[in-house]
């Protein structure tokens, strides 16, 4: 089982280097464990650093995208080499990498699709009082919306399964941790929490300048996603509710009307068609949305099965049958002289430059290709014709020797 541990960076030559020094070099069950860090436009030498640091594998997007792009491009490359198990933490290191092994272990049960590292924020002495309620208020909105019980809906470090890895589709630029939530739990994934310890912060975050604009865009994202996956319920919901006014307005006028007041609350009147119309249109559009919704699921279904085809698929290693060879022995050819192999010293392990833009340069390395050892034909019984050599000549078939030398057709005969 193949472990990826991606870290998207943003100018953090700093702190990449101690991110990857804390990544466990061994788990049990875990037969490869890599890192890949995402170099998102970093205007330092983020990747010069990472690469010193021992990361196997580095993306680097040309222009600086974001962190939800640089997460995608990420699980987009963690796929495409092998991962079978993908882990995502921060590049400031925030995270305690020794928790990866408690983080991947509902998933190597097989109990769990996407695991969420808990920082249990109301005892953690790195945030402030109003962090902490804030923290909670949000978490209880994501899991209304969502339907999943997550304890810290805006931790980044998460564990994926491979299925689950497919299935991810981040539409908002702001940050991927609503919006995965809310998606794994629309999509019937198994999530669960488990807790993890946090390092005191390096710097200030950069994902927002303050607690408002936090809750502003927290907020408009939350009800976008929303949304997005359920259309018709939010403007149903919208459209009852503006309705309901336009009756309740309406009636007050009747009221009055048949009081024999008909000469005022015309407002209430004009007010009432406003909220009546305005309802049903909601209505429509809810109508419509659910429809394109359909279209976006079957959309999302091929862009799904396009990533299954895409990833190497996951080898099982199961021992082969002895095969009994009852042929009779053939005189085995003379070995080839192998050329002396480079001495330990010279094989040092390099990173492997993962560009994004190239296609070829994210599936697995391909292996050197081995040179055809010609082996001569022992047997005359063989079909004249033969594989092509090397080069693409044609490579004649050799005579048995000792063997009599074939007769040209209409020629003489003892």
């Amino acid at each position: 089982m193949k472990l990826i541990v991606q870290i998207p960076a943003f100018n953090e030559e700093a702190t990449i280097a101690q991110t990857l020094r804390d990544i466990p070099k061994k788990i049990d069950g875990i037969t490869a464990i890599e890192t890949l860090v995402v170099d998102d436009g970093s205007s330092d030498n983020t990747a010069a650093v990472a690469r010193k640091a021992g990361a196997t594998h580095v993306v680097q997007l040309k222009s600086h995208r974001g962190l939800s792009s640089a997460f995608l491009a990420g699980i987009d490359a963690s796929l495409r080499l092998g991962a079978d198990i993908i882990v995502n933490t921060d590049a400031d290191n925030q995270y305690a990498g020794s928790d990866i092994p408690k983080l991947i272990s509902p998933i190597m049960r097989g109990t769990a699709d996407v695991v969420v590292g808990d920082r249990e924020v109301s005892k953690s002495p790195h945030m402030s009082a109003i962090k902490r309620l804030l923290q909670r208020i949000g978490s209880r909105t994501v899991g209304l919306a969502s339907g999943l019980r997550v304890g810290d809906v805006t931790s980044g470090f998460r564990a994926f399964s491979r299925e689950a890895a497919t299935q991810i589709n981040v539409f908002n630029p702001f940050t991927y941790t609503l919006e995965t939530i809310i998606q794994a739990g629309n999509r019937n994934l198994g999530v669960q929490s488990v807790p993890v310890r946090t390092n005191a912060p390096t710097r200030p975050s950069r994902l927002y300048h303050g607690i408002f604009t936090y809750l502003r865009k927290s907020a408009a994202t939350i009800f976008r996603i929303y949304t997005i996956y359920k259309p018709l319920k939010t403007f149903f919901a919208i459209g009852a509710v503006l309705l309901l006014a336009g009756t309740i307005l309406g009636g007050r006028f009747v009221w009055h009307f048949a009081q024999g007041d008909r000469a005022g609350h015309i407002q209430s009147l004009i007010l009432a068609a406003v909220f009546l119309i305005i309802g049903f249109q909601t209505l429509l559009i809810g109508l419509v949305a659910d429809l394109i919704s359909v279209n976006r699921r079957l959309s999302e279904e091929v862009l799904v099965r396009l990533k299954r085809a895409e990833a190497p698929p996951a080898v099982e290693h199961r021992p082969q049958p002895a095969i009994r060879d009852t042929r009779p022995a053939r005189p085995q050819p003379q070995p080839r002289r192998e050329r002396p192999a480079a001495p330990p010293e010279a094989k040092t392990a390099s990173t492997q430059w993962v560009w994004l833009l190239d296609e070829d340069k994210l599936h697995d390395r391909a292996k050197p290709a081995e040179t055809p050892i010609l082996e001569p034909d022992l047997d005359d019984d063989g079909p004249d014709e033969q594989p092509a050599a090397v080069g693409g000549a044609p490579r004649r078939r050799r005579r048995r020797r000792g063997g009599p030398r074939p007769k040209p057709a209409g020629g003489p005969t003892e």
